[in-house]
């Protein structure tokens, strides 16, 4: 019997073709319409006819015709949709080389970076369109970030002594993140905090009322995420010594005690050498002069802070005590470990890095 109507295109896939089409009939991040296209690609090379492939797909016949002779016409890239037509640029290649260039090794005259327009009046265009030149090329002129090289002698193998103890940590032994954090203060502000609405976020009045501070030390064990604290008024070597007492109290005998710590004094003190004396288990691990982004516990001082204590409001240093013991305890009642991932090798990597660009940044302004 004669075919009727219109010939259907015959379709052959190669290898190649045939696993990209899969790959993108089963990608995630494949579009759903490039997605439907693949599949109906790969049914017609089965033989299938559009009638078929649609009633299999839950597409119009239509559709499915459209693709398979896009496929047969163009092999892959007919499957793609062709770039709409817009408005004609009206800003050359130059322009926006120029801008760029501007950007990154000029400042204005009366400001230290530029601002959209500041450099749209200088070269005579929209300020939304240098807005657009800095959001393409990833420019943010009004930003600055912070670094800070650790003058450390001993940086390179405090660096690897701690990662090591993060990434491959001691058999028979408990490794905890030990630090205070000093003079929280116990605040209320001046008038009661109004609540979140529709459309409306909570408001607090910017003005508060002192009401005493208090000083948490904490103890992170970097296996399991529960926290030892205490709360004191000072933070000396005598109530780090107290602490330190604590750890040991909720540290199983036979255990070694790892304890990373940063390089504040009375860490150090006399007090602290005789108590380690007495109690052999314990090693203190020191991270680098201000590298105290390398202990743990400073993650957990920030989910305290965030969650609890910066929209807080407390009329005594008792009542900031008990709100903060009560976060400790729902925190322990499900702990979370935070897991490190940067090996000391790339630390040290990036560390060169900076180091590389300040050297070069101080060789060209020493030869301008």
């Amino acid at each position: 019997m004669a075919q009727r109507g219109r010939p259907t295109a015959v379709i052959d896939l190669t290898g190649s073709e045939r696993r990209t089409l899969t790959s993108w009939a089963r990608r995630q991040s494949t579009s759903q319409a490039l997605a439907l296209r693949s599949k109906i690609v790969l049914e017609a090379a089965t033989g299938a006819t559009n009638n078929e492939i649609a009633a299999r797909l839950g597409c119009h016949p239509t559709t499915a015709g459209k693709w398979r002779k896009g496929f047969a016409a163009d092999r892959l890239d007919g499957l793609l949709d062709a770039p709409r037509p817009g408005a004609q640029r009206t800003i050359s290649d130059d322009q926006v080389g120029a801008i760029i260039v501007e950007t990154l090794e000029t400042t204005p005259p009366d400001a230290t970076h530029w601002s959209t327009r500041g450099l749209a009046a200088k070269h005579g265009i929209s300020h939304q369109t240098v807005a657009e030149i800095w959001k393409a090329f990833g420019l943010k002129p009004w930003r600055q970030d912070d670094f800070k090289i650790s003058p450390d002698p001993l940086l390179v193998d405090k660096i690897r002594d701690i990662v090591g103890l993060y990434m491959s940590p001691p058999v028979s032994a408990a490794l905890f993140c030990v630090d205070e954090k000093p003079q929280i203060q116990a605040l209320n502000r001046t008038a009661p905090t109004l609540p979140m609405l529709p459309t409306t976020p909570q408001r607090a009045t910017h003005d508060y009322q002192r009401n005493g501070t208090i000083d948490l030390f904490a103890a992170l064990n970097v296996a399991t995420g529960e926290v030892i604290t205490d709360l004191r008024k000072t933070h000396t070597s005598k109530d780090f010594t107290a602490f330190l007492n604590k750890i040991n109290r909720n540290v199983p005998e036979g255990l070694d005690v790892h304890i990373v710590l940063d390089n504040l004094s009375a860490h150090k003190a006399p007090l602290v050498q005789r108590w380690l004396l007495r109690h052999r288990r314990f090693h203190l691990n020191f991270t680098p002069t201000y590298g105290s982004w390398m202990n743990l516990v400073e993650r957990w001082f920030s989910a305290l802070t965030t969650k609890k204590l910066q929209r807080g409001a407390h009329d005594s240093v008792a009542q900031l005590a008990a709100d903060i013991n009560e976060w400790v305890e729902h925190w322990n009642d499900d702990p979370k470990p935070f897991i490190w991932h940067k090996t000391a090798d790339q630390i040290l990597d990036r560390l060169a890095r900076y180091c590389t660009q300040i050297t070069e940044t101080e060789l060209s302004t020493e030869s301008i």
